[in-house]
């Protein structure tokens, strides 16, 4: 157990994990009142200081774990702990803080009015820094409503800052931002990261997770598929991607040799080939097809991202 220093000086003994997610489940039903199962016995760790990528397709259960991560939903089964308490004390006591894709802000207020509200409800909390450290200096007299969607997620991540959390979930938080303010919002957390602040970041963006996550949890079906660093990762669907420039029939008939490949998509006029044996496959391509512009490269946390759960899919199928 750690212990950590409160705003009053007392030593209060902690948990060594930032959240702890048990066998969580979540059930809905559709517009016909079919019950579906959103998240589907979800087990994940996250450690003090690390910074995760939450990574899955739409309708993974990214979102409604992240619900339940918060305490805004309650999960069907399961537990959710943050800090060695429930969700919704550590939320309240400021050790948790949340930047979400829509919802919680005043449209007629301007987005300084907005930060200095919120401000006063955390003692301590300083708005002025918080607005610099978003980025949103210059936006500070515009009304939220005359904000651009990038814009509201940047003043999100400034009412997220009010409290000084421990813990910072993210979710789909550079949605709308232009590559700018995108580089500039993830220079922010990063620096936030290396103060030991712990991050949980749910995105669509593949290079996000590439480029600043510690570890990478992948999520399909309501359930992790995939758990480690962006390296470890790849690794484990080990290979090369092969590309080239090649008439739809071959590229057909090329798939259905006996030589590995287990899929071939068409991405910008060319076919990306994710094969176990990217030698054979090449020498295939030069010899017996008239490709062109074939490309050999490492695979991408995407590629790696789509393999993993065509497999599984493909698995569940076969059983």
């Amino acid at each position: 157990m750690n212990q950590t220093q409160t705003s009053h000086g007392a030593r209060e003994v902690t948990s060594p994990d930032a959240a702890v997610l048990s066998r969580l489940v979540k059930r809905f039903r559709n517009a016909k009142g079919e019950e579906f199962t959103a998240v589907s016995g979800l087990d994940l760790r996250v450690r003090r200081g690390e910074v995760v990528a939450f990574l899955g397709p739409n309708g993974a259960g990214k979102s409604t774990t992240i619900d339940m991560l918060l305490g805004l939903t309650q999960p069907d089964e399961g537990s959710v702990r943050l800090f060695g308490q429930a969700p919704q004390g550590a939320v309240r006591a400021g050790r948790v803080a949340a930047v979400l894709q829509s919802g919680g802000l005043l449209p007629d207020l301007t987005v300084e009015a907005t930060v200095k509200m919120l401000g006063s409800l955390h003692s301590g909390g300083d708005p002025e820094l918080c607005i610099r450290r978003a980025g949103i200096t210059e936006l500070r007299h515009r009304k939220v409503s005359e904000c651009s969607g990038g814009e509201q997620q940047r003043l999100r991540f400034a009412l997220a800052l009010l409290s000084s959390p421990e813990f910072l979930v993210l979710d789909e938080p550079t949605a709308g931002m232009d590559v700018a303010a995108r580089r500039e919002f993830w220079a922010a957390v990063r620096e936030d990261a290396e103060q030991g602040m712990t991050v949980m970041f749910a995105t669509h963006y593949m290079e996000e997770a590439d480029q600043f996550a510690d570890r990478v949890v992948m999520v399909d079906q309501g359930t992790v598929v995939a758990d480690g660093s962006v390296s470890s990762i790849r690794a484990a669907m080990s290979g090369r991607t092969v590309s080239a420039l090649i008439s739809p029939q071959e590229a057909q008939a090329v798939a259905s040799l006996p030589i590995g490949v287990r899929s071939c998509t068409v991405r910008g006029g060319r076919h990306f080939f994710d094969c176990t044996d990217s030698d054979a496959l090449l020498r295939v391509l030069i010899d017996q097809t008239s490709a062109s512009e074939i490309e050999v490269a490492p695979r991408s946390l995407e590629e790696a991202f789509m393999a993993i759960t065509h497999r599984r899919r493909a698995d569940q199928e076969v059983l």
